[in-house]
């Protein structure tokens, strides 16, 4: 078993996509996928998924509830490279086409224990006011061919983006033998929220 190796360690997630806010948006539905490192596996669970449609409620008529189960346990030798879960949300537009309603990315926190995280999500954006009115014109918006990209970063840089709706999600995490390893996930300030995208943000285990 991967736990009795001492050069391994696992991470095991449990939580759910709680909902999202789109005010301008209903009858929505969200997937999603986790990237990580070359020196991860996923040994149980699922790797991505796709939820039911939700519509707002009169007692909540800002937001959406999915309440849709995460659970996945990865197991890996390094943390660099540490999994990352990306949300794409989509809905119908005015064609009754399903179109992006926005994507968004979020590390894993480091730290056992309970987490909420709320993802600001964004739309890619046409460079020109012809694709704009192309798009329109034949029910298409701009989307990425493969959502992980949006937790890569590469060419990101060269894509116009618009600011759009927020999802919140929520973790329970478990690690095994990590500090067995040397690896010491606890914050060294409580109140940090550990959200650093381009760090693994753990230190050496004193």
């Amino acid at each position: 078993m991967a736990s009795n190796n001492p050069s391994v360690f696992l991470l095991m997630i449990n939580g759910q996509i709680e909902g999202g806010n789109f005010p301008e948006y209903d009858d929505l539905y969200c997937k999603y996928c986790f990237v990580y490192g070359h020196d991860w596996a996923p040994t149980s669970g699922l790797e991505e998924g796709i939820s039911q449609i939700t519509s707002k409620s009169r007692l909540s008529p800002h937001k959406l509830i999915w309440n849709f189960p995460l659970e996945i346990t990865f197991k890996s030798t390094n943390p660099s490279g540490w999994p990352q879960i990306v949300v794409s949300v989509y809905g119908p537009d005015t064609f009754g086409n399903d179109v992006v309603r926005g994507y968004g990315a979020t590390h894993i926190p480091f730290s056992p224990g309970q987490h909420t995280k709320t993802i600001p999500m964004f739309v890619p954006e046409s460079t020109s006011r012809l694709q704009k009115f192309t798009s329109w014109l034949m029910g298409r918006r701009p989307e990425y061919t493969d959502p992980k990209v949006v937790a890569q970063g590469e060419g990101r840089e060269v894509t116009r983006v618009c600011s759009q709706g927020f999802v919140t999600l929520t973790f329970h995490i478990v690690t095994k033998d990590m500090k067995k390893l040397g690896y010491d996930g606890t914050p060294s300030d409580p109140s940090n929220t550990l959200s650093q995208a381009s760090s693994t943000g753990l230190r050496p285990h004193e």
